[in-house]
């Protein structure tokens, strides 16, 4: 999974969400360098990560790429999935996306101490150019694709990708459904059981 859905999975509480967010940030064994709540929202991020990646949905979304692409296979799904999140947001979030992103934002900048600058950057970026709410349009998931691709340690074209995605999109969006509503149940459940709610 992707940011936005990391954010989504996160739940309410903006300490958890922030904790989402930094999951791609904070590697690691966690030791109480954040607050608990932060560091459980880090925690979820994994647990998330875990579950899909030996979810059967996501097997069967990856399969569908062609050899050439099979390694970076979780890098484009992850991205694509946010586009099929930030499509069809209403189905999953009652609260309209620009109104989400922007409390998340401001949530995070009273929280700012605790973010690492690597994660500072990337939240100005993404608050600066509307980065979730733009991953409805394909265009902007070719161009996030094409710079994550440039990053890669061998630079790889990865919006070449994208026509693959836009064939089996129905497919895929199944795929999507599932996973998420699996994902979903669990981080409800997750978050309810964690010690720092008891």
């Amino acid at each position: 999974m992707n940011y936005l859905a990391h954010l989504l999975l996160s739940g309410p509480d903006p300490d958890w969400r922030l904790g989402g967010l930094l999951g791609d940030f904070v590697k690691g064994p966690l030791e109480g360098g954040l607050p608990t709540a932060v560091e459980a929202g880090i925690r979820l991020h994994r647990r998330i990560d875990a579950i899909t990646d030996d979810h059967p949905a996501y097997r069967d979304a990856r399969s569908h790429f062609d050899s050439r692409w099979r390694r970076y296979a979780g890098i484009v799904l992850d991205i694509w999935f946010d586009h099929l999140l930030s499509s069809q947001w209403q189905r999953w979030h009652p609260q309209p996306l620009e109104d989400f992103c922007n409390q998340c934002w401001r949530d995070f900048h009273l929280r700012n101490r605790y973010i690492p600058p690597r994660a500072r950057t990337f939240i100005r970026r993404a608050e600066e150019v509307n980065l979730f709410q733009s991953y409805r349009d394909g265009g902007a998931i070719a161009h996030t694709l094409e710079h994550v691709g440039r990053r890669l340690r061998r630079p790889m074209p990865l919006q070449q990708a994208l026509p693959e995605q836009k064939a089996t999109r129905d497919a895929l969006q199944k795929n999507f459904d599932k996973l998420f509503a699996d994902l979903t149940r669990e981080a409800a459940r997750f978050r309810q059981c964690y010690p720092a709610n008891k």
